[in-house]
């Protein structure tokens, strides 16, 4: 059978293949050629070790594989363009702020003087926190307070090339007050509204009208009063936001051309511009399409590099300038495909059977009707014996209603729907020729597979901003699967559910998936989460964070489990929600002790409910077995 149905080799082809078996591999990016590693023999592995599903697992080789591709990329440019400064990224702590994941990076980047961007006080911590190499920057966005400043400044002391960037007029007085307290200058940059808007998810913060950034009058009054207080000279970056997950490099031009020319005037102007700091954009391929799209991109890597270098040369050479410093926030690029999110299959709810009505004196005249619909279906007449089944079904559920139809006639009733409609879904798999009408009710009776995974805690943005991640299972590739299902996470909320998929032929409402025994486990592997989805999450019902497994492939085949991390247990999650989980367990005893006063509990029993109320505080918030 065809094993790409899912797309992998258009949007994984580099970290993930099918197996001989029909199983998913993890490819080593470093050692192409080498055998990939079975998947599920992974997840075996960190299950016999006690690390269960639902878990994310990291793969530190697409990390480091990622960062030395970005850094590569624009170093291959920068000769093919003849382009005479440099290249230093940076990655912005928001993306994954978790000390696995920030760790890995700086080490990774170092020999790249790869640094970081924060936002915050205790995203400047972190990165302060860590050896960076003496060439790199740290990148400071974001709101600012005395603190925040104070502590910035100071760590120029000890070798730091930490740079605050202006989002608003209103800082400079303060950096400027702090930097005469402390007698140290500060290294600042200009953040400017580029009045280009980009497409996709995050466009309201590319434009005039985002949220950060000086206007042009702002600037002109920031670089007059820097000349005022005889601080110009600090003024090193500019900084342009182009936008998140940009999807066109047209988009990608024209913006890093705008900024040129805001670069070039303020050049003019006088002030010493060492770096152009064109911040996120870079895309990540979801779904492998290759084109504009909210969830794809329509450009390669050596592309955007290329570009980028392009733009900036030309405009600059055109003014005698300089070509400056490029730094890049590209966050998403450098960590989405490091992460996956592990999970197994809890039960199905399947809307169609295998069992056929047979009729009887008993039936409804209605009934029988519906119950002879498949001698006449055929593909020609399919959208026909759908209207048919469905206009059935529906007056005798309103004849139920009325009390003109009897328990044991709705029964079979529903269970002929069934039945039917598997029927219709068989004539239907024969061809991809079908009217919209008809894809739309085949998709309308897609079977619900439950999965052991939140969807608020582990893919927030699936949920809120229809972000769509590659979803496949991770067995029985060689197999043609015969069920088309949406998933269900393991909250209680009707929103819990993904129903975009990504697919060889694009997006598809439905999930082709296999059917699930009681007597097996049947894994599922969500890719691409490593931007974002790890540090949003919330606890909907109380599901806190997922078992995490942080390993590194052998260039030899097999893995090294190099961390891992257990999963909130109930009382973790509790003492979040301002609960005191000695207090639960006292507050139970009593209502227990009480049971025993007034219902006649044995000892024995309070010690028996008592024990397993503690024992389920200090175990995992997910499905266990």
């Amino acid at each position: 059978m065809d094993d790409d149905i899912y797309g992998i080799k258009k949007w994984g082809d580099d970290i993930l293949e099918v197996l001989n078996n029909g199983n998913i591999g993890l490819k080593n990016p470093f050692y192409p050629s080498n055998p990939s590693i079975d998947l599920i023999k992974i997840v075996k592995s960190l299950n016999e070790r006690g690390i269960s599903c639902p878990v994310l697992l990291r793969v530190t080789d697409y990390l480091a594989f990622r960062i030395k591709q970005i850094n590569e990329s624009f170093f291959k440019a920068i000769k093919e363009v003849g382009y005479k400064g440099y290249y230093k990224g940076v990655f912005p702590v928001k993306v994954n702020q978790q000390a696995q994941v920030i760790d890995r990076i700086v080490d990774f980047g170092k020999e790249f003087d790869f640094g970081l961007e924060v936002g915050s006080k205790p995203e400047l911590l972190i990165a302060l926190a860590h050896d960076l190499s003496s060439e790199s920057t740290i990148i400071c966005n974001g709101i600012k307070d005395r603190e925040f400043i104070n502590l910035a400044i100071l760590s120029l002391k000890i070798g730091f090339k930490t740079i605050l960037v202006l989002e608003s007029p209103r800082e400079l007085d303060l950096i400027i007050e702090v930097s005469q307290e402390l007698n140290v200058r500060p290294l600042l940059g200009i953040r400017i509204k580029l009045t280009n808007k980009v497409s996709g998810n995050w466009s309201q913060s590319s434009g005039d009208r985002s949220a950060f950034g000086l206007s042009v009058e702002q600037v002109m009054k920031v670089i007059k009063k820097l000349k005022s207080y005889n601080y110009l000279d600090c003024l090193v970056l500019q900084h342009s936001h182009l936008g998140s997950q940009i999807p066109d490099i047209i988009e990608i031009r024209k913006t890093t051309q705008e900024a040129c020319r805001f670069y070039s005037e303020m050049c003019k102007q006088g002030a010493p511009l060492e770096y152009l700091d064109l911040g996120g954009g870079l895309g990540v391929d979801y779904t492998g399409e290759q084109k504009s799209s909210f969830n794809s991109i329509n450009y390669s890597l050596d592309e955007y590099c290329i570009n980028i270098l392009e733009t900036v040369k030309y405009e600059l050479d055109q003014s005698n300038i300089d070509n400056p410093i490029i730094i890049t926030e590209s966050g998403r690029a450098c960590i989405a495909s490091s992460s996956m999110l592990i999970f197994n299959i809890l039960g199905t709810t399947n809307f169609d059977s295998e069992k056929k009505q047979e009729l009887n004196s008993k039936d409804h005249p209605l009934l029988k009707n519906m119950i002879q619909i498949p001698e006449y279906l055929n593909l020609e007449r399919a959208q026909e014996c759908l209207n048919d089944l469905n206009y059935y079904r529906e007056e005798i559920r309103a004849l139920f209603r009325s009390g003109q139809i009897d328990l044991s006639n709705m029964a079979k009733t529903e269970e002929t729907y069934l039945y039917v409609i598997n029927k219709i879904k068989t004539v239907l798999s024969s061809t991809t020729e079908i009217t919209e009408e008809l894809q739309d009710a085949i998709d309308n009776m897609a079977d619900i597979y439950h999965g052991n995974f939140s969807l608020f805690q582990s893919l927030p943005d699936v949920w809120a901003i229809d972000q769509i991640h590659p979803i496949a299972p991770l067995q029985k590739h060689n197999k043609r699967p015969n069920r088309r299902v949406i998933l269900n996470d393991i909250t209680c909320d009707s929103d819990g559910i993904i129903n975009k998929f990504v697919l060889k032929e694009g997006v598809s409402n439905t999930l082709p998936l296999h059917d699930v025994s009681d007597d097996e486990d049947y894994f599922l592997g969500v890719f691409f989460i490593g931007a974002y989805q790890e540090t949003l999450g919330d606890l909907h019902n109380l599901f806190g964070d997922t078992n995490v497994a942080t390993i590194k492939l052998k260039e030899n085949g097999g893995f090294q489990l190099l961390h891992e991390q257990e999963g909130d247990t109930i009382s973790e999650v509790l003492t979040y929600v301002e609960y005191e989980p000695k207090n639960i367990i006292n507050r139970f005893k009593h209502i227990v002790e009480d049971a025993v006063r007034s219902r006649d509990l044995s000892l024995s029993e309070r010690k028996k409910i008592t024990q397993t109320f503690k024992d389920s505080i200090s175990g995992y918030t997910y499905f266990e077995k």
